[in-house]
């Protein structure tokens, strides 16, 4: 009981406040890449903390700076992951001055860290400084990699709680009962430390009534750290279902949201949005795993945008095996004009080995559908499967060239929790005691293919990501001089909202940067190759 008296004592303030951190993360590859949103989790643990409890609450972004570039996978997988490791390590950088000054100015009674794998590091990092400032604060973290590694986390000493899974409602039970002085021992879904040793409480169940959870945004405006900074477009994601059906190998989302979908009622999602558009909102994103699920839900969702919020515009991620015409033209009546669609791998036995439930054929027949429709497409890849060969490789790289639109290109990463992770144990592709934090989808340490090795798997990853960056740089080129560009600003109230045009504004010169940027690159790849193959044919070698 002294361990839970210490925590009690620790709460008795006048002033309960907690302070929820998003940890810095690209910021940390350049300072000039930021992540320039609310966060969706963040948002819904403060709006339920103001909702269930008396706590004051704040939610700082350590990831956002005024001024942003758009992202090169060459610089975060090259220069960038260099600068990444050196910032992770030094202490002095300006991002973790900020970090410490906004927990000591703050005086926080809690600090809560939102803990992905890729970030998980950086997470670390956070809990340290708050426990450097003061070891009487209380450090809970929560999201997919504790949720994953389970008490492993608090392996880590600078972290006293573990919120496991969907944290709404064990935030605010674990608040009223520290406010209380209450025992921890009936808070369902975490893991603490007491008496020296690390106790589990049982598992929280899932959210049954999602309409119950406050809208995230609802608070935004006083609870967000740097509000008035922020664009209007950082408040514009919006999750209608939680949960994915779907059982690629490589997936990690169910550790936290379960393989059942569970849905927010019609009228829920179309209110939150109304809310939005009075925000000044234009344009939504929907960050389901896999919008359209549920074939009726989903129409049933578009007709009631069509009804009650026909001046939105929207984007989202589906499935190919989800997209038919049918469909397709329902969610382009409801306002949709962009969709993030899984390709993966051009070759049909990798997407077997993914578990995908598609053919490369039925991919490509879903781009066309999309984008027959007027539908702007990001066609999603990913490379580097255990199962990965030279040839699958190069059947990726040509679906890609057949592929329109934008594409997002992505690096298999074996995240803890997921079976991905269990199998690269097994066969030796990924040791104990490996740095998780170091493999992410554009790491240059990422390498689980059984069948080529590391040095020739990143000079093939690296031709792919020149191809991609400059596609990419040339389709934003395309962007912004289109009306689209026009309509897209429009739709944000750019024109009217100053913060909002002059984050459009950098974002066009750091697109037109990294247009030229790709452009030169891949021409200094272009001439290399060349005198390449010259030398070859001089030496009398096949070109």
């Amino acid at each position: 009981m002294r361990a839970q008296r210490k925590f009690k004592m620790h709460s008795i303030e006048k002033s309960h406040r907690i302070l929820l951190v998003n940890p810095p993360y690209y910021r940390l590859y350049k300072s000039t890449y930021t992540y320039n949103k609310y966060p969706l989790s963040l948002g819904y643990l403060a709006s339920t903390i103001k909702k269930e409890t008396e706590w004051n609450v704040m939610v700082y972004n350590a990831d956002f700076a005024v001024g942003s570039e758009t992202w090169s996978i060459r610089y975060l997988s090259g220069p960038g992951f260099k600068n990444y490791r050196r910032n992770l390590k030094d202490k002095s950088c300006s991002v973790w001055a900020q970090v410490k000054s906004t927990i000591a100015e703050f005086k926080p009674t809690i600090v809560g860290i939102y803990c992905c794998a890729p970030n998980s590091a950086s997470a670390a990092t956070v809990a340290r400084m708050t426990k450097e400032i003061s070891n009487r604060i209380i450090v809970v973290v929560g999201g997919p990699h504790p949720t994953s590694i389970g008490k492993e986390t608090l392996h880590d000493l600078n972290i006293d709680v573990v919120v496991k899974g969907e944290g709404e409602q064990t935030i605010a039970e674990l608040l009223n009962t520290m406010k209380n002085n209450e025992s921890f021992d009936g808070v369902k879904g975490i893991i603490y430390r007491a008496e020296g040793k690390i106790i589990e409480n049982t598992n929280r169940e899932l959210i049954k009534d999602l309409d119950s959870l406050p809208f995230p945004h609802r608070y935004a405006r006083e609870v967000l750290k740097d509000y008035e900074k922020y664009p209007i477009s950082a408040f514009s994601s919006i999750l209608s279902t939680r949960g994915c059906p779907y059982n690629c190998f490589f997936c990690g989302c169910r550790c936290v949201f379960g393989r059942k979908t569970r849905f927010r009622s019609i009228e829920n999602v179309t209110d939150e949005i109304k809310s939005l558009q009075k925000m000044g909102i234009r344009w939504i994103e929907f960050l389901d795993d896999s919008f359209g699920a549920n074939r009726q839900y989903a129409h049933e969702l578009c007709n009631s945008l069509i009804k009650k919020c026909s001046r939105i515009l929207w984007e989202c991620d589906t499935r190919a095996d989800l997209v038919d015409e049918e469909t397709i033209a329902l969610m382009k009546k409801a306002g949709c004009r962009y969709i993030h669609i899984g390709i993966e791998s051009g070759n049909n036995q990798i997407l077997e080995k993914m578990r995908k439930g598609i053919t490369i054929e039925k991919a490509i027949s879903s781009a066309e559908i999309i984008r027959r429709h007027g539908i702007k497409l990001r066609a999603n890849f990913l490379i580097g499967i255990p199962a990965e060969t030279e040839q699958t490789l190069k059947d990726t790289y040509e679906a890609m060239k057949r592929t329109k639109g934008e594409l997002a290109y992505s690096i298999f990463t074996p995240y803890p929790g997921t079976e991905a992770s269990e199998y690269c144990k097994k066969t030796g592709l990924l040791r104990d005691g490996d740095d998780i934090s170091l493999y992410n989808h554009q790491s240059p340490e990422n390498c689980f293919c059984e069948n080529i090795k590391k040095e020739k798997f990143r000079q093939l990853a690296s031709e792919i990501e020149r191809y991609v960056d400059r596609r990419n740089a040339i389709q934003n080129l395309k962007d912004i001089l289109s009306l689209d560009r026009v309509i897209f600003a429009q739709y944000f109230r750019a024109l009217r909202n100053p913060r909002s045009l002059a984050y459009m504004a950098h974002a066009a010169i750091g697109q037109l940067r990294g247009l030229f940027a790709s452009l030169i690159n891949a021409s200094s790849f272009h001439n290399q190759a060349s005198k390449e193959e010259q030398l070859k044919t001089q030496k009398g070698q096949p070109a």
